[in-house]
């Protein structure tokens, strides 16, 4: 029986995702045995110090991208918002799984809303795009920064001062954690990460053989949405820990996507939107539409 490797990070999330591609790809190709191969990565073993201060170019995937570029791995599972927009060379993303949820939760530790939260009132996050856009819905909250997996920040909220933390809505429920979750944040609130709530396999480009086997577990209507937010993420030459928000959806055949810059104090967020049938036209129509609206400025504070 052929033997496939299957690189993934050692985290329970991404443990999940990975025998998740896993059960399905065992469910297609029972004559082959798909095996679990995972690492820690840069991202995981530095867990003091906020994302946006180690400088993002591959924090959770570059270990990962080494096994496929040395053939340790045939092929590497990853949540698709850690991924850096230009791959390494010889790197193709193969497949984006249907998508789960992509918006952001709230988890308050008493159950009040978000909007009910008293005036100085604490919330854990260490992403500079879930802070900017809480500081520009109310200007008169506090941060703690959290980093390390979800069950560490669930705990840290229990043992803190903290009134509630942002999660990614995806992760939460692969979890199996929905009653912990308070209120699902609208997107007139939090525009989600780009590709959150998708799982992207990544394999050597040269890989055929391997490209053929995920064909069928590639969803179209979600590659071609995360694609637009890619575009429009590259154009902006934004990194994961920049303040862009953007959320791609597939509506009738055609690709409507929303995009979002903001500055570090929440008090300029600007925002734009397009819709059409080629995901990387798309991209560039709301990437040149904010950059009209002053996202390169935002953007020039931050770097």
């Amino acid at each position: 029986m052929k033997n496939i490797r299957i690189g993934t990070r050692d985290s329970q999330l991404a443990m999940w995702q990975a025998k998740w591609v896993q059960s399905q790809l065992t469910k297609l190709y029972p004559h082959l045995n798909f095996e679990l191969v995972a690492m820690k990565t840069k991202g995981d073993k530095i867990l003091d110090v906020p994302l946006s201060k180690i400088g993002d170019k591959g924090l959770f995937t570059k270990e990962l991208e080494l096994g496929l570029l040395n053939n340790e791995l045939d092929m590497a599972v990853h949540s698709l918002k850690d991924m850096p927009t230009l791959l390494p060379p010889g790197l193709v993303i193969s497949a984006c799984c249907e998508r789960e949820e992509p918006r952001d939760v709230f988890l308050s530790k008493n159950g009040v809303l978000l909007e009910d939260l008293p005036s100085g009132a604490i919330i854990g996050t260490s992403s500079l795009r879930r802070k900017s856009q809480l500081k520009h819905y109310r200007p008169d909250l506090k941060f703690m920064d959290l980093r390390g997996n979800l069950q560490t920040r669930w705990r840290k909220l229990q043992e803190s001062e903290m009134e509630g933390i942002i999660l990614a809505a995806a992760g939460v429920k692969r979890l199996g954690w929905e009653e912990r979750i308070t209120q699902i944040l609208p997107e007139s609130i939090m525009l989600s990460a780009v590709g959150q709530g998708s799982i992207a396999i990544e394999i050597d480009e040269k890989r055929s053989d391997i490209a053929d086997l995920l064909s069928l577990i590639n969803h179209t209507p979600t590659e071609q949405a995360v694609r637009a937010e890619r575009t429009m993420m590259r154009r902006l030459e934004g990194g994961c820990q920049v303040p862009i928000g953007a959320l791609g959806q597939t509506v009738e055949g055609e690709i409507v996507l929303r995009g979002m810059v903001a500055s570090l104090d929440g008090t300029r967020l600007i925002k734009a939107d397009a819709k059409g049938s080629d995901p990387e036209a798309v991209g560039i129509e709301v990437a040149n539409k904010l950059i009209e609206l002053g996202a390169t400025s935002i953007l020039a504070e931050i770097r």
